[in-house]
């Protein structure tokens, strides 16, 4: 693969510099903004928001390890991708992407939450859910830190770098954005868009220079509680939901619907392992016989707006996230367009 970096021009050779080890450029993914600009101009690329989980790999001659965005070990859940990888002719990259799951030719993120708590490799690969990884970026080759180089040229390295066969896929881009490209984007059932500046350097943290276009409202919150179930109900009544502002883990709501009956039970007992006995809310939250639990688990919630008072208005449940820390969930606003 030396060829390929020795075939960029001369100014962005000078780009090039020794990488860090895989493992610290897995530690600080670059993370997109949500954003309400829908004017572009020509110096962005536009790439489909999947509905999946963030997932960075890493090769390093011997070892092949896929890793979440908070360093947990994915291997052994998929390991059909960690294959993939590992049969790569180069023997040296760093990879950045999206693992998803598909239904009815939409990314489905309920479907994904099936592979997401398998732990046995032998499992996984026996599960009729079959997932595929989007991988987008290119942070390292041959011992190179590509990073500082502008993602055009990093999106053409990764594309001649790796061999895209089944379940690896090449995220692909459009050169044109805008109202209309976002709206076409939500009549096909997606999540929405990813706008990114073309000629912009991958950096470790949440940047402008990444922004979400989202089709519809959602986000994630930490679970801090829960209610019994009722009537009929098994597991649990609905969910306390907050996020981090300040150091303050603040009340949003709560979320009622969004569950089959497997979920409920399976969430339930996560909740049971974590209970504790006072709430972790620094706002009062009124509700009766409420259980609290340690705030570690992140869920991913749709909603319809937020209310005046700071709620959630039709809040559904969409699955669990091990890809986030919860200290990292902040109230999401739209970047006003620039």
């Amino acid at each position: 693969m030396a060829d390929l970096l020795e075939s960029l021009p001369g100014e962005q050779r000078r780009l090039l510099a020794d990488a860090p080890s895989g493992e610290e450029l897995a530690a600080h993914p670059m993370l997109a903004v949500l954003s309400d600009r829908r004017d572009f101009g020509p110096d962005w690329i536009f790439e489909r928001k999947l509905d999946g989980i963030r997932a960075l790999a890493v090769r390093d001659r011997t070892r092949t390890r896929l890793l979440s965005r908070t360093g947990r070990p994915l291997n052994d859940t998929y390991p059909e991708i960690a294959d993939a990888l590992a049969a790569q002719t180069g023997r040296d990259f760093a990879v950045d992407g999206e693992i998803v799951a598909f239904s009815q030719g939409r990314t489905d993120f309920s479907r994904l939450q099936q592979r997401m708590g398998i732990i046995d490799p032998a499992q996984a690969r026996a599960s009729s859910v079959a997932v595929t990884y989007y991988v987008f970026d290119l942070l390292r080759l041959d011992g190179k830190d590509l990073r500082g180089l502008p993602l055009r040229t990093r999106k053409s390295l990764l594309r001649r770098s790796l061999r895209f066969v089944s379940p690896l896929r090449f995220t692909p881009h459009r050169n044109e954005g805008g109202p209309q490209r976002l709206a076409d984007a939500c009549e096909r059932g997606w999540e929405g868009l990813i706008a990114k500046r073309a000629d912009g350097p991958y950096v470790p943290r949440r940047s402008g220079d990444w922004l979400k276009l989202k089709c519809a409202r959602g986000q994630e919150f930490v679970i801090g509680g829960f209610t019994e179930p009722a009537g009929s109900r098994v597991g649990f009544g609905a969910l306390l939901l907050g996020y981090y502002a300040d150091g303050t883990l603040r009340y949003a709501g709560k979320v009622g619907t969004g569950y089959d009956r497997a979920a409920l039970h399976r969430i339930r007992g996560l909740l049971d392992e974590r209970e504790q006995a006072r709430s972790p809310f620094g706002d009062p939250v009124r509700e009766r016989a409420a259980h609290w639990v340690r705030p570690a688990l992140v869920a991913e919630v749709g909603f319809t707006e937020w209310t005046r008072d700071g709620m959630l208005r039709h809040p559904r449940f969409l699955g669990l996230r091990d890809d986030k820390k919860p200290s990292e969930v902040v109230r999401e606003e739209p970047r006003e367009a620039a």
